[in-house]
């Protein structure tokens, strides 16, 4: 069987790239970052304003603590804690719990087409192995009876998953969060101008310190160097893709991307290659950019457009680009 691994890192091939640099900087002062590899990904955070060290730390720990709070994989968090509890009510935090009831309210806006339950079918498929492989029909047909979004009980601050064998993923909207939450942090800090990018889910603080606004480049599907297919000019909002060429491997010449439809147990099948979301909350950017492209592109884009503040850049397996009805060119 052959066999080809695809992994695209963050900055060269993210699914958003920044496509100029942060021009109208303050003479004399330079720019502070902080670049950290979480939430299997690269991400990085950019202060545009003059400010202490003390905030970039600041930013640091909320990442780190974030990264911890919402893992899979790690013992002390939430989410493990509520996968792993049998059925029992876990008491949790207010962060862990807006993020799941956020989870919920997108999966029951797509009928289930997204749904934070996954995680039975999504632990199948590892698209970080050497040598990925592709589960067998039987150990997926198991793990798709155990998603339903529905069975997710939640009573004051507990969660429950009523079937004992489901388990929640929370990977497709947890950068969202974490994103606003960056920038609620900085702003209370006195920042103005900053690039939060977590992994190519972009969010602004602001516009460049001279006034202008950000041009955001919206990757090629599947350019091996990311170079952008176009790109929107934002100021103080969020920039989300979700693509079939941001994580996939490749099995005798077929690819298996890493957006795993809850109904089938494997990779969505539909026209799309990507789904682009520009609005105010990364979190909202986030959610729709993924129950969209599960949607398919006349459903996705039908819910687009009846949505306030919200455009979207779908693009076609003919690398044909769709703009929804108030897309500003």
């Amino acid at each position: 069987m052959k066999q080809k691994r695809k992994r695209l890192t963050a900055f060269i091939c993210a699914a958003v790239l920044l496509l100029s640099g942060c021009s109208g900087k303050l003479p004399g002062k330079e720019e502070l970052s902080y670049t950290d590899t979480l939430f299997d990904t690269v991400i990085s955070v950019r202060i545009l304003d003059p400010a202490d060290q003390d905030v970039l730390d600041g930013c640091k720990k909320l990442c780190q603590d974030y990264d911890a709070l919402f893992s899979k994989t790690n013992e002390d968090s939430e989410i493990y804690k509520i996968n792993h509890a049998k059925g029992e009510a876990v008491e949790v935090s207010e962060d862990t719990l807006k993020l799941i009831k956020t989870g919920l309210y997108y999966s029951d806006l797509s009928n289930g087409l997204f749904d934070i339950t996954i995680g039975p079918v999504s632990k199948l498929w590892d698209f970080k192995a050497e040598k990925p492989s592709v589960p067998s029909s039987k150990s997926i047909s198991k793990a798709i009876r155990h998603v339903d979004y529905k069975k997710v009980i939640i009573d004051g601050n507990t969660v429950r998953l009523e079937d004992r064998k489901a388990s929640l993923d929370v990977g497709a909207i947890a950068k969202g969060y974490i994103a606003d939450r960056i920038k609620d942090y900085l702003k209370e800090n006195g920042i103005r101008h900053a690039i939060i990018d977590l992994g190519g889910n972009i969010l602004t603080l602001g516009t460049k310190t001279d006034g202008s606004k950000y041009n955001i480049g919206i990757q090629r599907p599947f350019d091996e160097a990311g170079s952008p297919i176009t790109s929107v000019k934002v100021a103080d909002q969020s920039v989300v893709t979700t693509g079939v060429y941001e994580r996939y491997f490749e099995v005798d010449g077929k690819k298996y991307h890493h957006i795993l439809s809850p109904t089938r147990g494997q990779p969505c099948k539909n026209s799309l290659y990507s789904v682009t979301i520009i609005t105010d909350s990364s979190l909202t950017a986030d959610a729709l950019s993924t129950a969209c492209f599960l949607m398919g592109y006349k459903k996705g884009m039908r819910l687009i457009n009846q949505l306030e503040n919200v455009d979207a850049v779908f693009i076609t397996k003919d690398f044909e680009l769709h703009f929804s009805d108030n897309f500003q060119k």
